[in-house]
């Protein structure tokens, strides 16, 4: 991934922010009204259609066609080997690159079926959510949650197989506790976790 999509990420993310927390005070719509401070949920909302959408590219036009033509593999070991990160480590540079930016605002994938331990579930409150999106995929997950003194409101969207790399790439990581995912299956959720105090 390059410096200019990251930084599309942290530009999108810091806007987002200003815009919820109150900052957005100098923007004016045309009819000169000041625009209304956007809730949390709606933030979320937003953000998650952005990660979307650049993971599905990432996946379907980057990904699966260089993996097709032969050009280059895209591989858990992409660092250390001429390929490229798996869709779930693009998120994940993306999310670190967000979190490195000050903002506060953080997002991450999640399972009930990590390859890694360190993806599955760190509160109750995102087991359930995932328990829940099992159920209702279509219905993202919402909460306030707290750490330590501080609030946070807390976003958990479905996060499907969206072509057969996905799905095969996990039935046959020898560290994958679920082997029988299919395209269209949930494989977990995207959670998004905005700051309600500065």
């Amino acid at each position: 991934m390059n410096r200019r999509g990251s930084n599309r990420y942290m530009l999108t993310t810091i806007f987002m922010f200003g815009l919820m927390t109150g900052i957005n005070s100098g923007l004016q719509a045309s009819d000169n009204q000041l625009l209304p401070d956007l809730s949390p949920e709606k933030v979320a909302d937003y953000m998650h259609s952005i990660i979307e959408a650049d993971r599905n590219i990432y996946t379907t036009y980057v990904v699966k066609r260089m993996q097709e033509q032969g050009i280059v593999l895209a591989r858990e070991d992409w660092e250390t080997k001429n390929a490229i990160p798996l869709p779930a480590q693009f998120l994940h540079l993306s999310s670190k690159l967000v979190a490195e930016s000050g903002v506060g605002i953080r997002f991450r994938l999640i399972s009930l079926w990590p390859i890694h331990r360190r993806n599955g579930p760190a509160t109750e409150f995102e087991r359930k959510g995932l328990e829940s999106l099992q159920h209702s995929p279509e219905s993202p997950q919402r909460g306030i949650v707290t750490s330590g003194k501080k609030k946070f409101f807390q976003a958990i969207y479905a996060d499907t197989a969206i072509n057969t790399a996905c799905a095969s790439c996990h039935n046959a990581h020898p560290l994958s506790p679920k082997r029988d995912f299919q395209v269209g299956d949930l494989m977990g959720g995207v959670v998004i976790t905005i700051p309600l105090e500065q």
